[in-house]
Order: structure tokens, then sequence, then C-alpha cells
């Protein structure tokens, strides 16, 4: 899925032409749609985007440039990105301890009909319905009832399930005895309370409400104290009556009083009692105030406000407007409808009121008020919801409604406004619809009981069934929610997703503090846009949400919502917080095909943002409606089938995540086979995503282990590890690790493939180490370093199963290594009898399997798997990606550890080196130091006497032949071996130059622990153990009985009972993460060292099982990943809408567009100069620049006026040339002892990325390396060993690049019998040609357009050209014999096609043509004593060479430049060289020249290094 997806396109729709929608109906927008079976999703086009105008004209043509190693992977490694403190969003769901229920209701009328209290004074006439019943028109007893029974029904309208209690005119004792039993009734849940007081006095100010004695001569107080004793906490109180103020203040003094004394000599309230605090109360009026007597309103305004506001509202529209055709309130009274129904009028009615006051009510209170008065209990939510327009009405008759908590008021909003109008819109059609109403004339208006029926029953009113043949009047609906939906609608179009300032238009700080629902954090690095937040939401959210209940508004509701939501997470959290969850997870039971789409794409975005949301899909079933969208095999169901099958899978994964219940409903609905069959599909998102669901169910769960080894689905995930997209390569590794033990969730992990009951024991160790073999083998040279970190979880699952194994081949290494380092000089016999101490351990440990030649060979061929895995992963801990390194060097360190604690360190077969031992001889292209050695593993070993080894542990070539392309060294090295100038270090070099060569650039997540084997600080307890268990300080001292081979047989076996104890651990029970082998006993799981046990060999005495002596060391294995995390925020970007990049306007965009004119006027101009500069001079002085030390390589910035350059210290610096100054200067971090071989610059058309390669065989890439566009800080894209066949000669040429930008190709040469092909877009190798040459490879170049050939120059004069689309011995198509010296390069004719020259350091140039014969169509013999350095300009006809320095000619060089066509010599200049004395070789051995030269791409120009630091930029006199 593309950004700035058309969201027709996206979610499948066209547009459809439905009258009954009107103006719902969806407009397409211009923006195109792109293929998703792209794996890079980097593709990228500089030009205008969207609909263009007129004024587009002059913007050039959009032409598609790809920038490589530019994707999100690269910029994260798989790391999530960090989420700061301030991005916490907000808890939807409510909080726990506030959370109100309602169980049961109190209605206690106190109205004492005909007796008018004391203290009140009535006005004549006077207000005078309860409950819309006038109590004067019936005798008291029956008119009392009467409104008791209405009060019921209208609180019933509100919220069914309630049991309501009205209590009549109660006395005293009835009172406390009514609470007493709701309370009990309630048990930890609220009560509500409801008190009429019209008929009692006043509440005194003391807080103390009136009733009854029993015979009604009295009015009895009752202190809110004993009511809140009888009603307890929580609960929900009304006061409806005046100076209810008193009421609420009062309760509130009372409750803080409770709560203190409760928390003061309590410590707080017993489990599930709240305090009384967080009790709700809504009072009529404040404590001076007096309810109104308005003859016209009921004399219980706040309580039909509360309980039937929908006639009370329509009362005081026609109070406060005049409407034609005499509309009175009787007719009012019979509007016709059922609240429930919203195709009515009084339903529609009752819909635009609930979306109005919800809406009001998010926009004004705060988010977490509002989620507890309005999302948490259906009878407190329509009572806060209806109080609004109490609020409004009563106001207007100076009374003041009131709550606790204190609510800002909400009568002015302008909101109201369009409430008023859908009134009129209904009102002025209420004669008509009256009149033509079947029975009208039989149904006059009550005068005794009015809407209480209606809000309590769902019969339809207006009707009395008797006929009539006049046709009804046909009611036209309100335009209230299509106009609210065009108004959302337009928010999204016209900029919704735009950042602004903090203010009154964006989006509002959480509960009025300093914390806002964004992120500051963005790609790691604050964002240079980190002071600007998301706009202010819509105020029509709401009102989306109660749309969603209407089929005909239906789809346009959840498309808008779809792309509400895809703004990002604090969109997500929005709609989740307003209540949209009940809504949309009914929805999943509906069948129309047509909300599919959105439906999955909306609870995609929903899992991203809240993955607790998997409980409720897994209870009320609704996984299964997208599992069964995973299974349907009709792609043409559902519009852009790949995509929203991909998004299935990820919410599969998401119900399956670290949830057992989960997993096996996922399992037995299918998912896993579904996932299965889509690992061959062609788009690379849902392969990606079927693989990480596969991961997901079977994490931890053996049952589906089980299931899924029957049907080979881990041979059918090795097999896809060759597949293009990294994404899909590391998912695969990510499953595989699940697979193999790893935790794909919060879990440690362990416990490798399972029981695996079905499989023999033999067959199931055979399966594991076949699993990570495979996986190794084929992803061990993969070029994305994402990759690599899933590759090392996967092996550390193995390490951690199968420690025995690994122990035993890193003592086979020691071994041979400290025989390696002990050097020559010793006697035969000495040194014949150490060569065959790891043969002869290793051919008695195959003896003990007697005559058995099958077993003897399966023992042999897996223990050659292990230390096979072994030696990929010494590699991988010298990574030159730091992060990689990290993960490698905890695992390795781990594998020794368990080594120097093993009984192979009692073993004194060599004498101990010294810890500054070094065999002569030795330098660093054949030394690698060990991981241990600059980690933490030796800053606390377990024993002085286990330094040793650990300092002295080297990995080199000389160990194996399997280990002889191990040449290199650290890339991120220790302290003690910092990679500075060399001494003396130039007073010219600043202390940021010296700390800049100490360590490279790291990644932009660089978030990779090492976790060392050891506690830090040990624990005190263990001091005697650990000294009880280390090895004696003299290895002479106890000198052991036992043989290296016996260690051996106790290793393997011990591995062996791990097996054992994990297969019989629930054969057939579910076995949840992290159990099993975590924290089993000594008999059963053996865990990890610590819980490793002894025990006695039936063969040979005081023979520990294994490595029970590692007591001190930590359970850090398996390594945990972090995929799956950074795959789901996938789905919490926008995908609807281009990037930032693309859209038109913004600074990106204009900063792409300003370059892609730049870059074609610089095209233009050149295009012109070439022509003239083929018979021009070429000796205009144009810069001269100083770099600390001797430049190597040299290459220039096509566009920008950059110059990239390498010196013999192996740092780079980068120069703005114009300017004459510096702007960087860094570290490349190959070892000592190989030098930086190519230079490269890459993306030149967007930008740049350095490249380069050194003679250690790594590719290293850097960007933002121009610190002036204020793009980051300097950082490592990516890093990869580009060759690992190195082959040592006498002089050899490191590592050879050429980079074709128009195929994402890197072809890479060098010390090697071949070339590897690289593929950028895919960070795979494609093809490797071998050379049929014994001579390394000095020079590659290709053809910049699209032809396969490339021409290579070797180091014994050979010029051959390969042609890639050839089979590969067939792929060297012509061969060139006429130098016979170093061919120094070889570049290709700039104007005509199928013509290349070439240059050898015996001063010879010449011209080929591939058309032609097999010898030089023109030769130049240019340099009598030798060439160093010769280029050829890609747009003129003109290559120049330098000469080499000579004992006779070293103070100055020769520069010659020559045109091609004409064989004209246009410049010749002597260079002084800066030396005082002759060097006797070259600065480097790999590149045999003491200056350097390179040619402007594009430009006339060309730069020289000398050897004495000075860089001359020099030009074409074009006039």
């Amino acid at each position: 899925m593309q950004n700035g997806r058309n969201v027709q396109d996206l979610l499948g729709f066209r547009e459809r032409q439905n009258s009954d929608m009107g103006s719902d109906v969806l407009t397409e927008r211009a923006w195109g749609s792109a293929s998703t079976s792209d794996p890079s999703s980097t593709r990228t086009t500089n030009g205008a985007h969207g609909l263009r105008t007129a004024s587009d004209a002059t913007l050039p043509d959009p032409t598609p440039i790809i920038p490589y190693w530019s994707a999100k992977r690269h910029l994260t490694c798989g790391n999530p990105a960090p989420r700061s403190s301030s991005a916490r969003l907000f808890p939807w769901r409510g909080s726990a301890p506030g959370k109100l229920k309602t169980a049961n209701a109190a209605l206690v009328l106190c109205l004492n009909i005909d007796v008018d209290p004391p203290d009140i004074i009535k006005t004549n006439p006077c207000a005078a319905l309860e409950c819309w019943v006038n109590p004067h028109s019936l005798p008291s007893h029956k008119a009392l009832e009467a409104i008791g029974s209405n009060l019921q029904h209208q609180f019933e309208g509100l919220s069914l399930k309630i049991p309501y209690k009205p209590i009549l005119d109660p006395s005293y004792e009835d009172l406390r005895r009514f609470c007493l039993t709701l309370r009990k009734q309630a048990k930890d849940e609220t009560v509500c309370f409801y008190y009429n007081g019209h008929g009692v006095p006043k509440p005194t100010p003391s807080g103390e409400l009136w009733c009854f004695n029993r015979n009604y001569t009295q009015y009895i107080p009752v202190s809110l104290m004993e009511v809140q004793t009888w009603l307890g906490s929580p609960g929900v109180y009304i006061w409806d009556c005046s100076a209810a103020g008193h009421l609420l203040s009062n309760f509130i003094t009372f409750a803080e009083r409770r709560d203190q004394d409760a928390f003061t000599t309590r410590g707080g309230y017993a489990d599930g009692m709240q305090p009384y605090m967080n009790s709700l109360q809504l009072a009529a009026c404040a404590t001076h105030e007096q309810l109104p007597t308005c003859p016209e309103l009921p004399a219980d305004v706040f309580t039909s406000c509360l309980t039937s506001p929908i006639d009370i509202a329509l009362r005081y529209f026609i109070m406060t407007h005049h409407l034609p055709n005499n509309i009175t309130p009787d007719m009012v009274m019979q509007l016709p409808g059922d609240l429930k129904d919203r195709r009515t009028p009084l339903g529609e009615l009752n819909w635009i009121f609930t979306a109005i006051t919800d809406t009001i009510a998010w926009t004004t209170f705060p988010r977490d008020v509002f989620t507890r008065l309005y999302r948490s209990d259906l009878l407190i939510a329509s009572l806060f919801r209806n109080f609004l327009l109490a609020e409004r009405i009563m106001k207007n008759y100076h009374c003041t409604p009131h709550t606790h908590p204190p609510l800002p008021a909400t009568n002015t909003h302008q909101l109201w406004a369009a409430w008023d109008l859908a009134l009129d819109t209904c009102l002025r059609q209420l004669p008509e619809l009256l009149a033509k109403s079947p029975g009208a004339p039989n149904s006059p208006p009550s005068p005794i009981i009015g809407t209480g029926a209606r809000s309590g029953h769902s019969g339809q009113r207006g009707s009395s069934g008797a006929p009539n043949t006049e046709k009804p009047y046909q009611y036209i609906p309100s335009r209230f929610f299509t106009d609210q939906l065009t108004a959302f609608e337009v928010w999204i179009s016209r900029g919704g997703s735009a950042l602004t300032k903090r203010g009154p238009l964006s989006l509002p700080l959480q509960n009025g503090g300093d914390r806002c629902d964004t992120p500051d954090v963005v790609n790691g690095t604050t964002a240079p846009d980190a002071d600007l937040v998301p706009r202010k939401p819509p105020d029509q959210l709401p009102i989306v949400l109660q749309v969603l209940l209407s089929q005909p508004h239906r789809l346009r509701a959840l498309i808008l919502l779809s792309q509400f939501v895809d703004l990002g997470p604090w969109a997500v959290n929005l709609v989740l917080t307003i209540g949209i969850f009940p809504y949309i997870s009914k929805l999943l039971q509906a069948a129309g095909q047509d909300l599919r789409p959105v439906l999955i794409f909306i609870w995609a975005r929903i899992l991203a943002v809240d993955p607790s949301v998997q409980v409720d899909l897994y209870n009320t079933g609704g996984f299964k409606y997208f599992a069964n969208v995973l299974a349907t095999q009709e792609d043409n169901e559902l519009p852009n089938s790949s995509e929203h099958k991909a998004m299935c899978a990820f919410i599969l994964s998401a119900v399956a995540r670290d949830f057992y219940n989960g997993q096996m409903a996922c399992w037995r609905e299918r998912v896993f086979d579904a996932c299965s069959e889509r690992l061959e599909e062609g788009d690379f998102l849902l392969r990606q995503w079927s693989a990480l669901c596969i991961a997901q169910i079977w994490d931890s769960n053996d049952e589906v282990k089980v299931y899924g080894v029957d049907r080979g689905i881990q041979d059918k995930l090795i097999l896809m590890l060759s597949d293009d997209s990294p994404e899909v390569r590391s998912a695969v590794l990510y499953a595989l690790s699940t697979f193999m033990g790893a935790a794909g969730g919060k879990g440690q992990g362990g416990a490798g493939t399972g029981t695996q009951y079905q499989l023999e024991e033999r067959i199931h160790f055979r399966m594991e180490v076949a699993v990570a073999t495979g996986a190794t083998l084929a992803v061990r040279d993969d070029a994305s370093p994402m990759v690599r970190k899933e590759l090392l979880v996967l092996i550390s699952c193995l390490v951690r199963e199968w420690r025995g194994h690994f122990v035993v081949c890193a003592w086979m290494y020691w071994e041979e290594d400290r025989r390696w380092r002990a050097g020559e000089p010793q006697t035969h016999h000495h040194h014949h009898a150490e060569e065959e101490v790891t043969a002869q351990a290793l051919a008695e440990w195959l003896d003990g399997f007697g005559d058995d030649e099958g077993s003897r060979e399966e023992n042999r061929v897996l223990l050659s798997s292990f230390f096979t895995i072994f030696v990929v992963l010494m590699e991988l801990t010298i990574d030159p990606y730091h992060e990689v390194a990290t993960l490698a060097q905890t695992v390795m360190d781990y594998i020794f550890a368990l080594l120097l604690a093993s009984p192979f360190a009692k073993l004194n077969l060599v004498p101990p080196l010294p810890v500054d031992y070094k065999p002569a001889g030795t330098n660093g292209v054949h030394s690698r130091v060990s991981s241990a050695q600059g980690s933490p593993l030796i800053q606390h070993p377990p024993s002085p006497s286990l330094s040793r080894p650990s300092n002295t542990l080297r990995r080199t070539s000389s160990f194996a032949n399997t280990l002889r392309h191990l040449t290199g060294g650290i890339p991120f090295p220790s302290s003690d071996e910092a990679r500075a100038p060399p001494s003396p270090v130039p007073s010219s070099l600043s202390r940021s130059d010296i700390l800049a060569a100490s360590r490279p650039p790291s990644p932009n997540f660089n978030v990779a622990q090492y976790a060392s084997p050891y506690s830090r600080p040990p624990t005190p307890s263990r001091d005697k153990e650990r000294d009880l268990a280390s090895p004696p300080v003299s290895p002479t001292a106890g000198t052991a009985t036992f043989l290296p081979s016996h260690v051996m047989e106790a290793l393997v076996e011990e591995d062996m009972v791990r097996l054992r104890a994990r297969r019989r651990e629930g054969a057939h029970g579910r076995r949840s993460a992290g159990s099993g082998l975590a924290g089993g006993s000594a008999g059963g799981g053996l865990n990890s060292p610590c819980e490793s046990t002894f025990s006695m060999d039936s063969n040979v005495s005081n023979v520990p099982l294994g490595c029970g002596t590692g007591n001190g060391l930590r359970d850090v294995l398996p390594l945990k990943s972090s995929f799956f995390a950074w795959c789901c925020e996938y789905f919490t970007e926008p995908q609807m809408r281009q990037t930032e990049a693309d859209e038109p306007g913004s600074v990106q965009y204009n900063y792409q567009v300003w370059r892609q004119q730049r870059n074609e006027q610089v095209i233009t101009e050149t295009q012109k100069q070439a022509i003239v500069a083929e018979s021009s001079r070429w000796d205009r002085p144009v810069a001269n620049l100083h770099v600390n030390s001797h430049p190597l390589c040299m290459a220039m910035h096509a566009y920008d006026p950059h110059l990239v350059i390498a010196n013999d210290n192996d740092m780079i610096s980068v120069w703005d040339w114009t300017q004459r100054k510096r702007l960087n200067y860094f570290c490349n971090g190959n070892p000592k002892g190989t030098s930086i071989t190519s230079l490269q610059i890459i993306n030149q058309d967007v930008g740049g990325i350095i490249m380069t390669g050194a003679a250690d065989g790594i590719v290293r890439l850097y960007r933002n390396y121009d610190p002036t566009v204020n793009q980051g800080p300097l950082q490592m894209v990516s890093s990869f060993r580009a060759l690992h066949e190195l082959i040592r000669v006498r002089r050899g040429s490191g590592l050879v690049l050429d980079w074709k930008q128009s195929g994402g190709t890197l072809l890479v040469g060098g010390d090697s019998r071949i070339i590897r092909v690289w593929d950028a877009h895919t960070e795979t190798q494609v093809l490797d040609l071998e050379t049929n040459c014994e001579s390394p490879v000095t020079s590659i170049t290709s053809d910049q357009g699209s032809s396969s050939t490339f021409i290579v120059g070797f180091a014994d004069g050979l010029v051959k050209v390969f042609d890639r689309r050839l089979e590969e011995e067939d792929a060297i198509v012509r061969s060139y014999h006429d130098h016979h010296s170093w061919v120094q390069n070889v570049k290709y004719h700039p104007r005509i096609s199928g013509q290349f020259l070439s240059g050898s350091l015996a001063g010879e140039v010449r011209l080929w043509d591939l058309r032609g014969p097999d010898t030089a169509i023109q030769a130049w013999d240019l340099h009598h004593t030798g060439l160093s350095a010769f280029d050829v300009h890609s747009q003129t006809g003109v290559f120049a060479t330098t000469s080499a320095l000579t004992p006779a000619n070293f103070r100055h060089q020769r520069l010659m430049v020559h045109s091609i066509s004409d064989s004209l010599l246009l410049s010749t200049l002597s260079l002084p060289t800066g030396l005082n004395a002759y060097p006797s070789r070259p600065p480097t051995p790999y590149i045999p020249r003491h200056t350097s030269f390179a040619f402007h791409p594009m430009e006339m120009l060309y730069a020289i290094g000398q050897p004495d630091g000075s860089v001359k930029i020099t030009g074409c006199k074009l006039t």
C-alpha cells in the first residue's frame, strides 16, 4: 500500500449513483494509485502530483527517480520508533477506579399533593404538571400514583435494564428501609437516587432534606450523612427541588470528610468500594435559587429535561419561536413517531438530539470527564446528556443547574442553533402530518398523561388504526446528518492532516495538562517541526458515530471515518474515546459486501493503536469475519484483495499475539492454513503478514507447532528466504525464530520447537538443526542488516537449546587458534601432537557410537552443521552494522562464558600464552580481536585465571579453511584500540577531528543493547560458589583426569537430556510462553547453567554433566526481536494521502522540485559546454583545498558542489569546493591494515548517499553528510559484506565498486575470483560471475543505459567484457590482451556507444571497440616512466592521465588532458607533489599510486589530490 492512495482505490469503492444518498455520493479524487507488489516501498516521483493547474505547466515533467537505501527499513533497521512521554494516548475504556455502572434506582417523590410547603409562595397561575400529569385533575392518591408511574416510564426510556422503584411520599422509616435494600441489592455497583421535594420545605443550609412522618402530620428532616450511610458509594444523585445547591455542596463536604477519615483510620476503603467523592450529582438550581413557576412549563422542568427531553424541547421551542399555522402545545404532543424508530419524525429528533448533545459534551468537557460520564453507563450518559438541555432552558428563567463534578457552561454552544433548525424543519411539517395522518380526528391530545407513555413504550403515536383513503403525507427527513457529514468531509479534504502550532486550533492537551496526543519523535530524531501538533479535530466526529446507526448514511460515514483514522494514532484514539468501538464491533455481523474493505481498514488501525481489543474480538467472535476474508479464494469479491487480506492477516496476528485463546481460535478457524497458502502470493505485504501471522499463532504453542511440522511449514518458510523483499525475508526469519522458541510477545521465550511428540527424538533434533542451518546458509550474506538481526535471533534460539554442541565448537576453535597463536618455532613432534588434539577428541567421541556407521556419520554431520553456524556467528560479531555486531557479541560471549565455566577449562593441553603475546609475522589482515575484548564480558570475568583465554582468544584467518574469509577487524573498536590519526597528531587536527576518528557514524536507531552473561554486580552470597566452581588459578594444580572426548560426550548428552525433558513436559497439553524449559527443575528443564546439576558418568568418574559449573551466568538467550512491533507501525502511518515530500507546497516537495529544475539546468548547460571542451584548454584554476592527510580516493557530486575525499587514515571528508569549506569529517570504520579503495555518491538526483568500499570486503553507506540542509546528524544507512571470497595476494586491489543508478545495480570485484552483482532494490546478490583470472580485479565500469554488459580490468593487464544476461560460464564475451601491466581504470567512451578506453600503469591508454577486433583501435603511450591515474570525462570526449612518481622525478607530477577524437593534447600541467623524499611504497598496498584524480560527472572540471594533502580543482577554459 503506497502513500498518496486514492481513498476509493484503497478501500475498493467506486462512485455510486444512489438517489437515497443525495449529496452523500463520494467524489473521485485525482490522486493516482500505485502498485503494492513493490517490496521496497520507496518509489517516489519528483514532479507535480495530484490535480494539475495552468501554473503547473512551468514545473518540470515528473520523471521517476528511485532513491535507493532510503526506505523506512534503512532509517530504522526494524526498530519501532521510540515514543516520547508526551505521546501517551488517553485510555479510552475509562479508568477502572472511577468507573460507574448503575444497578438500581430509587425514585423518591415528596409531593404531598394539595398541601403547599410553608416556605414556598406560589404564583397564580403557577406551574402544575408533574411528569406531565396535572395533579389537581385527579384525586390526590391517584394523581400521585399516576405521577409515579409516569416517572418510572420516563426513566425506563433512558435505560430499560435497570429496575426503578418509585417511593411515593415516604416516611423516614420507609425511606431508610428502601435505601438499605437498594444498597444491598446493588452490592458494589452504583445506586441512582432521585429526589423530588416539591411538596416539602427547601433543603436546609446544613444539608438536610425532608420527608414525612407516618401520619403525614410533620415534615421530618433527613441528613445527607444518613443518606450517605444508607446508600454507600458509589451513587448518582438527582436533586429536583428549590435550593438544591444546599444538598450538592453539603454532600461534597460530608463525602470529603468520610473519605479523609477512611484513609486516615483504615488506610482506605475495602476492595470494590469507591470513595464517596466518586459519586455524581445533578442539582436543579443553586443554593439561593427557586425553581421556575412559569405556567407554560411543567413544575418539574428539571426532571422533564432529564427524562423526556424531546417533549420539553418542543414545548420550549414553540414558546420562544413564532411558527406559521398556529402550532400549539397540544399539536406538538401529537407529533407522530416512535422515539426508537429513526425513520419517524419523533425518532429522528431524538437521534439528532443525542448526536448534538454528545458533540457539545465532547467539544466542551475534558477527555477524562467525557469518558467517565458519557461512555461508562447508559443511564448516566443519558442523564448528563439531557442535563445540557436543562441548563439551556432553565438558565433563561434565572435558574442555574449544577453538577458534581462541575462542568463548563454549554448553553451558548453553537450547535444549539443546529438543534433549533432541526426542530423548525420538523414542526413546519407538523400540520400536514396531523391532517393527513390516519385516524387523526380520533386522536385528541390527552390532558393528563403526556409523553410518559411515549418515553416508556415503543408504540407509535398519532395513529389509531382507523381506515383513511387519503394518501398520507410523506415526511421529509432532516438534512442534519447529511450536512454534518459534508462538513466532516470538507475538514478532511481541506487540510485535516496538516499540522499547526499549539493554540485554540490545535489538538487539545490531555485534561488541560502539558501533554498532547502526538509523538514528538520522528524517525528517531527530533523533527524540524516538533513544535507542530495535529489540528483540532472536527466537531462532527461524535455525529459520525451516530450516523453509523443509519443504513443510508453508513457507508459514507465509514469511509470518512477511515480517512480520519488514517491520520495517525491520535485520530484512532479520539475515535475510540468517543465510543465507536461497540458500533464498529456490531458491524462485523453485517452481511454487506460493500462494508468489508472499509471495516477491515478501520479495524487494522484500531488494533495497531490498541492491541488490547484482541480480547474483545475473541469474546465476540469478530475475528471470524477477518478469517473468512483471508480464506477467500476469489480475488474479485474484494477490491484490492491483496492489501485487504494483508490487513486481515495483521488483525488475526494481533488477536493471536501473547493470547493462547486467540491462537487456538485462529487455528480452529483455519487461519494458519490460510496464511500458509498466502505465502506464495504476488503481493509482498500479504506474504510478509502471512508469515508474521503464522509466527504469532505458533508462538509458544506446542499444538500448533506440531500441526505446522506435520504440514512442512518450516520447510516452506526456509524456501522463502530467497524472497525479493527484505521485509518478507525478515518476517520469515521472525516466524522461524518463534518456531524455534523466540518470544513473539512479552515473554522471555525458550523451549525450542516444543514437544513435537509425533517425531522421534533424533528426528526432532535433526529438524531443529536443519531449520537453523538452512536459514543461516540462506541469509548469511544478506545485504540488509534488518535480515541479519533476525537471523541472530534465530541462532540464539538454537544456542540456548543446544548450548553443549556450541561449547564443543568453541573449544575446537579455541584449541586450533591457540595452536596457531603459538607460532612455528617448536619441535615437529610437539607441533604434530597439538594438531591432533581436536582431531583426536573428535575421533574418540565418534568411536563412542561403536560400529554404527550411520550414527557416526549423522553425529559428524550434525556437529559440522553446528560448526558452520558457529563460524557465521563469529563473523557476525564483527559485522559492520553496529546493532548486528552487538547482538552477535551477546550470543558469542554467552557461548565463551559457558566454555570458560565448562570442564574444558580444566584441560591443560597447551601452555598458557601471555596476554600481550602476538606471534611474529601477524598483521591486521590475519588477526581479529575477540568479541569479548572491548565488551563488558572481560570487565567481570568469573575468576582471574579465566581472563587469560578471553584476552588471548583471537579470530584469525588461519583457523580452518572455513574461516579464511574472515579478514577484517573490529568495526566498533574498544577504547584501547580506538582509531586515531597516526602519531604524532598534526597540530592542525582539531579535537573534533580526533573524536571523529575514533568511531564511524552510528545508524539512526542504534538501540541494540549488549547483555553480559555475568550478573553485575556479583551477589555476595555466591562468592563462595563461584570460587568453588572456578578452575584453580594455576592450570597445573589439580590436573583433570578426564579427556576432551569425555567432556564432548557429557555436553552432547546434556543437550539430549534437555530435549527429553522438553518432550516429556505436557506432550498434548498447552504450554504457555516461557514454560517448559523456563524455570524447569534439575530433572526437567535444565534451563540455564545455574540450574544444571552434576551427574556421574557411567564410564568416567568425576565428569560433571555439561556446563554445571556455570553458576554465575545469566540466562540472556534467546534474543528479543522488535520486528513485529516495527511492522505494526505500518498500520499507524497514513496510507490515503501523499507523503509530505509528495505534497505540493510542502517544504520537501518544493525543495525536490527546485533540485530537479536545477539539475536539468546543469545538464542543459554542460551539454553545451561539452562540445567546446573537446578542443579547449583544461588549465583554469578553480579552487585549492588542503586536507590533513594523503587523499587516496575522490568523488565529486554531479549537481551539488561537493567533493568527497578518502585519505590514507581511512577518514572521509566532505568539502564544498565553491566555498573551500569542509562540511563533514568522519571515520569509515574499516580495520587497521585495510584501506578505502572505492568511493561513490549515489542518489545524486535527490540529494546523495556516500558509498564506500574497503579492502575488508565491506560496503558502507552514509547519509546526511551535508549539515547545511538540516536533515539531521550524519548516519550510517547500511553496511554489508559485499565479498566473502577475498584471496590473499602480494599486491591486491581491495574492493572495487561500480554503481549503476538507473538499475540500482552494484558490481563488486577486487581481490577475488568472482564478480558479484548486487541488487539495491532487493538487497540481495543476484549473480556471481567467475573472472577466470588469477589476478585481482582493478576496475569495473558499466554503461549507464539499459545495457547488461560491463567491462573489467585486471592486475595482469587483461580487459574482459561480461554480459549478465548469459549463463555464468558464457558470461565473458570478449577478452583483450594488449596491456601487460596493472589496468588502472576502464571507462566507456562518453560520445560513441560500444567504445571504451583503458589505461595501465605502464603509461599506455587504449581505445577499444566492442564490435571490432580484439586489438585496440587507437593507442597512446603518454608516460614512459609509468602512469599514476587515468580517468575519462563522462560528458565530453576527453581523458586525463597523471605520471607516476619515480626516484628521479618525485617533486613534480605531469598531468595531461587529451582529446579522444582528435588525439590532441589539450593541456599539460606540472604539479608539485610537496614531497621532500621519494616514498618507497604507496600509502596503501591496495592502491598502486601516490596521487588521486577524478573528473566531475557533469561540469568541465577535475580534481587532483597530491601526497602533501593539497587538492586542486581545475576547469576548462570555455571562452
